[in-house]
């Protein structure tokens, strides 16, 4: 599963190489060495379901002459691959090597030769196997990847037949020539049954979540943007990693910047996602109008001294208790422009632009448009992994008011700071951390859970390097 997995990711190949990556992906040889086992792992399976037909003959023995025979009800009984190697082709793809592999065999065999019948059982053992195949990957006119293998070829070096049962030692004297007919039926199967697994590569691979939901409003596209670069060691490869509106892919007006992970060797898997993945999920939410936010009186602590209602903004500005007296007041809290996303060092900063407009609530329900103000404010943000998602979390740093539009006259902006620091801290920003804990999906594929994470904040992106686990 791991194997296809990294497949998968270098399979995605582009059209165009014009455009910077907002998501890059290195892949390690440690986690080579994974994909190595679980490859091994599930070629062994398919070696275990060698069957052999049953087969008859003659063959000239001296002095007996003519001897015919017949082996029927042969089965594997053991199979091992003591030794793989799964190597990287830089500009090719990937060979899997396999040698001193052995078979261990089973079955019933019957002669007759002059007037003579006699019938017994044998175990056969194969040594001295090995197995080669080089693959490639294309994409489908899905723009899924599929798996291809480009040749193959098995070798049976050593096999050894031991008849029980019967006149079992005279029979064991023309041994060598059913040694040879079982090598080259076991030669045969062998690579159709490889190229069956690698086949089988084909269906893990539809679960690649080349463009995944988010929810409602936005999905994420993990397509490649450019050609992988593929060393002996490791593979570096760039994904699309850009938000867009569910079933509306509208570019945003900002690129993503170019920039490169450093080597790191530790973990199997290193997963860099810059500013502009994330810049570019506030852009899709902006414009679905999803970051807004009604905030009425019940939304308000009930501990707070202050309510939403025109007695008590009236304490600040006089003429809207005077204007409006005994009115409940509803809030709207709605972005004017895309946030910016600012990764540094160590520090992850949100920088939002965003409008307040006060509402009358009147006794028919219809809202009366008291004030609107500017609102700038700047959260901190910690990034973090949960499961297969990055999520995040914010706390506020600092907040700047100015007025907009007023209906009710001039009044002073300042004296409402400490009410809408605590609308943003106890309402908007808790409603955010609800959110932004959901997260969302990184690139995955099938059953794949990872372990071991750790996750930095560097210059224009954040750094996950993670281990990987694959559950059956």
């Amino acid at each position: 599963m791991f194997l296809c997995w990294c497949l998968s990711l270098v399979a995605l190949i582009p059209l165009t190489t014009s455009t910077n990556p907002g998501v890059k992906v290195k892949l390690t040889a440690k986690g080579i060495e994974y994909g190595r086992q679980l490859a091994v792992a599930s070629i062994l399976q398919k070696l275990k379901t060698i069957k052999l037909d049953d087969m008859s003959g003659k063959v000239k023995v001296s002095p007996i002459g003519k001897v015919k025979y017949s082996l029927t009800n042969m089965k594997m009984v053991d199979v091992g691959l003591p030794t793989a190697a799964l190597d990287l082709v830089p500009g090719t793809g990937v060979k899997l090597s396999i040698v001193n592999t052995y078979f261990r065999l089973e079955g019933n065999w019957r002669v007759k030769y002059l007037f003579v019948k006699d019938s017994g059982s044998f175990n056969l053992n194969a040594n001295d196997i090995s197995i080669s195949t080089s693959l490639s990957i294309k994409t489908d006119q899905t723009g899924r990847p599929a798996v291809n293998s480009l040749d193959c070829g098995a070798n049976v070096g050593k096999t050894s037949i031991h008849f029980k049962g019967g006149a079992s030692w005279l029979y064991n004297l023309f041994s060598k020539y059913i040694d040879s007919a079982i090598r080259k039926a076991m030669q045969k199967q062998i690579c159709p049954l490889v190229a069956n697994a690698v086949s089988d590569l084909n269906n893990n691979l539809k679960t690649l979540n080349v463009l995944a939901k988010v929810d409602k409003f936005a999905e994420i596209e993990y397509s490649m943007v450019a050609s992988p670069a593929v060393s002996k060691t490791s593979i570096d490869f760039g994904l699309k990693g850009e938000f867009y509106n569910i079933g509306k892919h509208q570019e945003p007006p900002f690129s993503p910047a170019v920039f490169s992970l450093p080597p790191q060797i530790n973990n199997m898997l290193y997963i860099g996602v810059s500013s502009f993945t994330i810049e570019s999920a506030a852009f899709v939410y902006n414009t679905a109008g999803a970051l807004s936010l009604y905030i009425t009186d019940d939304m308000i602590p009930q501990g707070f001294p202050i309510r939403l209602n025109t007695r008590a903004f009236g304490v600040f500005i006089p003429q809207v208790a005077k204007r409006f007296p005994g009115l409940m007041m509803k809030l709207l809290v709605k972005t004017v422009k895309t946030p910016v996303i600012t990764f540094e060092p160590n520090n992850a900063t949100v920088q939002s632009f965003a409008s307040v407009t006060a509402y009358a609530i009147q006794p028919n329900a219809t809202l009366t448009p008291l004030f609107v103000l500017n609102l700038d404010s700047s959260v901190s943000a910690r990034v973090f992994v949960s499961g297969t998602r990055l999520a995040g979390a914010v706390t506020l740093n600092k907040m700047d008011l100015t007025l907009g539009t007023s209906y009710v006259g001039d009044f002073q902006v300042g004296s409402l700071d400490s009410i809408f620091q605590m609308v943003l801290k106890m309402v908007v920003i808790p409603r955010m951390n609800v959110q932004l804990a959901k997260g969302y999906p990184l690139p995955t594929l099938g059953k794949m859970k990872l372990v071991n994470t750790q996750l930095l904040v560097l210059k224009d992106y954040v750094m996950i390097g993670t281990d990987v686990q694959f559950t059956s």
